[in-house]
């Protein structure tokens, strides 16, 4: 049986066996099962019950941005929060959807005058997702401006965390303990010059131009930084930068990236992944742990 291009499920509009490549920063990925793109709270409510009652696997997606979904694809139900954008000013506060992006947030944010959201001018996260893994750059993190997180759990509780609640360290933070799904975050800024503002989140955008290989499909920083080290010097120093594995290439300009090259796979991806590991750990003893997220099923091997 061939399943439609187009369905529903509990009055909902999903796409079936649709290509995740189509919509993460690799532009690699097999087909979700059903794909829906909740527009409200109610929604995401609505798919994680018939999830629940009908025993589906639910996978929640952001901006895939920092993500891998391998060429197998994902079984069941996949959302992408990338339409619950909505984002508005309260005094010094900045309130946002989790599907909103992170840059798009910094900029409202500089525009009412308010300063603390300088750091994510160049993310290209989603709210929920810099909130999932506390997003950071150039000496900012999410956990230094946030004060309040809304989230679902899986059971369909709704729920709402201070910002010391969430357990933010190091990419890390309470969400990806538990398993909830955010649904939105308010972050507490301090009033500032509109100007000056602007004008530093321009000079790390120009520094990230310059340093980044932006010109290629690829997922940011693959590895985690491990204490004591800098991961891009590590893999020049093991000779790995410019490697091609299929269609992935170890950036040439900033060996921290893998960038899609010539349609590359996820494949390619995690073949690569695992060939920088190795060889960094045997030149300097040091495990790499990957940054980025890491989803879905291996490919069907051909018999």
């Amino acid at each position: 049986m061939v399943l439609a291009k187009t369905d529903t499920v509990a009055g909902l509009p999903v796409l079936k066996n649709e290509p995740l490549s189509n919509y993460t920063f690799t532009k690699t990925g097999g087909p979700a099962d059903m794909l829906g793109f909740p527009e409200s709270v109610a929604q995401v409510q609505t798919f994680v019950d018939y999830a629940n009652e009908n025993d589906v696997p639910l996978t929640v997606i952001g901006n895939a941005s920092n993500l891998i979904v391998k060429d197998g694809g994902i079984k069941g139900l996949v959302i992408i929060l990338t339409h619950m954008k909505n984002i508005e000013i309260k005094g010094t506060q900045v309130r946002a959807a989790a599907g909103a992006r992170i840059i798009d947030t910094a900029d409202t944010a500089a525009a009412a005058g308010l300063s603390g959201l300088e750091f994510a001018a160049g993310i290209p996260g989603s709210v929920g997702g810099a909130v999932f893994m506390n997003a950071g750059a150039y000496g900012g993190e999410i956990k230094d401006c946030i004060s309040g997180i809304d989230v679902i759990s899986r059971a369909g509780e709704l729920h709402s965390y201070h910002g010391s609640e969430m357990h933010f360290a190091y990419r890390h933070s309470v969400v990806q303990e538990t398993d909830e799904i955010v649904l939105g975050a308010t972050f507490d800024l301090k009033p500032g010059d509109k100007n000056s503002i602007r004008s530093e989140m321009d000079h790390l955008n120009e520094l990230r131009a310059a340093k980044q290989p932006l010109e290629y499909p690829s997922c940011g920083s693959v590895f985690k930084r491990p204490v004591g080290h800098f991961v891009g010097p590590m893999i020049q120093e093991a000779g790995l930068q410019g490697h091609i594995i299929g269609g992935a290439q170890i950036s040439k300009k900033h060996a921290g990236f893998i960038v899609n090259i010539n349609h590359a796979t996820a494949t390619d991806y995690m073949d690569m992944i695992h060939y920088v590991q190795k060889h960094v750990k045997a030149k300097f003893d040091v495990d790499l742990e990957p940054e980025v997220r890491i989803i879905g099923d291996e490919p069907k091997k051909a018999r």
